[in-house]
């Protein structure tokens, strides 16, 4: 085989490597950024609800899947938020949970993240029929409600699936708490469906579809 046609393969197989590459990226991109599926989230706090609304701070409830990855990042940022304003708001998160399956499936290392975030109680949800009082159907779901059950906010507290840092629904979330309202009300939720089934196990490097 002569030298010609030894670097005509080089360079085909690189450019096919870089096309992989190339294609490989966009699509993880493209998964990243696209959002979960959401409801319009309840104007009021549902009174068939058993979880508390506080009669004396505003009421916030993040609704979680205990094996999603994504949600790690979510935890991390309520935790920056509960260091700012703790004080403020009464902090609920609640993970769904499967009729067939027992507690130890649902008391995850996410479980456990979130019970280590000083002021935040962890709630399990049975069949998910909080969740669906709600209307919520991502993980990573939020929302904040004010003493008299009137919704202040709803969405997501990252701005892409699994990504940590500064984002528009935590800032919004703190700017209501410490009274002073900016104009975002509403951001897309990046995490897995709630209702995803329970066939997903916590060594699972990508949500649950």
């Amino acid at each position: 085989m002569n030298r010609v046609n030894i670097n005509g393969k080089v360079v085909f197989f690189s450019a096919l490597w870089l096309a992989v590459i190339f294609f490989g990226s966009f699509a993880l991109l493209r998964y990243q950024n696209r959002p979960g599926e959401t409801n319009t989230a309840l104007s009021r706090w549902p009174v068939q609800s058993t979880l508390p609304l506080n009669a004396n701070l505003p009421t916030l409830v993040l609704f979680a899947h205990p094996h999603c990855p994504c949600t790690r990042a979510t935890l991390g940022e309520l935790a920056l938020l509960m260091a700012r304003c703790s004080k403020n708001v009464a902090t609920t998160v609640i993970f769904t949970k499967p009729a067939d399956v027992d507690d130890n499936w649902v008391e995850t290392d996410l479980w456990r993240s979130a019970e280590a975030i000083p002021g935040v109680t962890v709630l399990r949800d049975d069949s998910g029929v909080e969740a669906r009082r709600f209307g919520a159907l991502t993980s990573g779901d939020v929302m904040l409600y004010a003493r008299d059950g009137k919704l202040l906010f709803h969405g997501g507290i990252t701005d892409a699936r699994g990504h940590a840092g500064d984002n528009e629904g935590r800032t919004a979330i703190a700017l209501l708490l410490e009274g002073k309202p900016g104009n975002t009300t509403t951001t897309h939720v990046f995490g897995c469906r709630l209702f995803a089934g329970h066939s997903v196990q916590p060594s699972q490097s990508t949500c649950p579809q």
